[in-house]
């Protein structure tokens, strides 16, 4: 093999590793979150579990790397309580947009209990800001008769940016 085969054959492999990108078993590509997020075998969902004031609830999203995901990633379940002198179920939640572009989040959180009784509240048009974060809360009437201890956890069913 003459030498400006080798050095023909050596500037392509440089252009092949330069523009696919060289992030281990991840692949290339520009998306921060191609190959981020944690799996499981029941789908490949991320979870966020914090707990509230009294330890008893927490919450969960769910993403994966489609783009409509993309906005579950961007969302942690604070809070997830009763309010007794509201008597609402009340929830906050935090975005963080890692992005180089500014969206409105649109939030659909449903309040899981320990029968089969839940409850869902929803806000739309959450303004933030490329590489901001902000925390919104999230109300619905409490829809029973007792001090809202059968809700322990919240969820993020939808999110949506754009």
């Amino acid at each position: 093999m003459k030498m400006r085969h080798v050095r023909a054959l050596a500037v392509f492999g440089i252009a092949l590793v330069a523009l696919t990108g060289a992030r281990g078993s991840g692949g290339g590509g520009c998306d921060n979150h191609s190959s981020s997020g944690s799996s499981s075998s029941g789908g490949g969902s991320g979870s966020h579990h914090d707990n509230d004031d009294n330890g008893t609830s927490g919450g969960s999203v769910s993403g994966g790397s489609s783009s409509a995901n993309k906005a579950l990633r961007d969302i942690t379940i604070d809070t997830c309580a009763y309010d007794a002198a509201t008597k609402n179920l009340t929830a906050r939640i935090t975005i963080k947009n890692d992005g180089v572009l500014d969206y409105d989040y649109d939030v659909t959180l449903k309040f899981k209990g320990t029968s089969a009784t839940s409850a869902t509240a929803t806000t739309n048009d959450i303004a933030v800001a490329a590489g901001a974060t902000k925390s919104v809360d999230l109300t619905t009437p409490y829809p029973g008769t007792g001090d809202g201890s059968e809700y322990t956890k919240c969820e993020v069913t939808r999110a949506g940016r754009s």
